[in-house]
């Protein structure tokens, strides 16, 4: 299965969904699970050089040709960190997922940029929306999961607004994070089946 994390907008949580979502694959301990960065900034690379995840095979594959090879030589989870602001390797990416997940963030300009992303996703493929670093119980959230539930969006998962979860590279996987994505995985593999 390919799962590919994307927006057109950098800075939602992209990386972290990636390494959080190949995270809780390896924790089923069913498949083998490839993190494969799509990012030339080698964001989910650095991360994982960092803090190794046990059960995950990192692949960087920073050009169109690369990720495409990538999600066509793997058998098992794949889960593609993709740019922002690189259509040319998101497009290459989205026309090979079985599900995309695009995070995003409560409220300011973000519906847009979801927009355009799930304009460039192929109409055949499963799609939701991961809110990321949501305050819990905010307007502003609540505004957020009306607006993508009316747009017949679905949202996988409102994932809480804390420091250990987006804490990057300098971090480990929090159980907290790890928790809530493993329900976001499980509301993928249902909408693929």
């Amino acid at each position: 299965m390919n799962i590919v994390v994307g927006n057109v907008k950098g800075g939602v949580g992209k990386t972290t969904s990636s390494v959080y979502l190949a995270a809780a694959a390896a924790a089923r301990g069913r498949e083998a699970v490839f993190l494969v960065d799509s990012d030339p900034q080698g964001s989910a690379a650095e991360w994982f050089e960092q803090n190794p995840v046990e059960g995950v095979e990192l692949i960087e594959a920073p050009s169109e040709r690369t990720v495409v090879r990538a999600l066509s030589n793997s058998d098992g989870i794949v889960v593609v960190d993709t740019p922002p602001g690189d259509e040319r390797i998101v497009r290459a990416a989205l026309r090979r997922a079985d599900a995309v997940i695009i995070p995003t963030r409560a409220g300011g300009v973000e519906p847009s940029r979801v927009l355009a992303t799930l304009e460039m996703t192929p109409a055949d493929i499963a799609c939701g929306i991961v809110v990321c670093a949501a305050r819990l119980g905010t307007n502003d959230l609540e505004a957020t999961v009306e607006d993508w539930s009316n747009a017949k969006v679905p949202v996988w998962g409102v994932i809480p607004e804390r420091v250990a979860i987006a804490s990057g590279p300098a971090g480990r996987i929090y159980r907290e994070g790890l928790e809530a994505y493993q329900e976001v995985l499980r509301k993928v593999m249902r909408a693929v089946r």
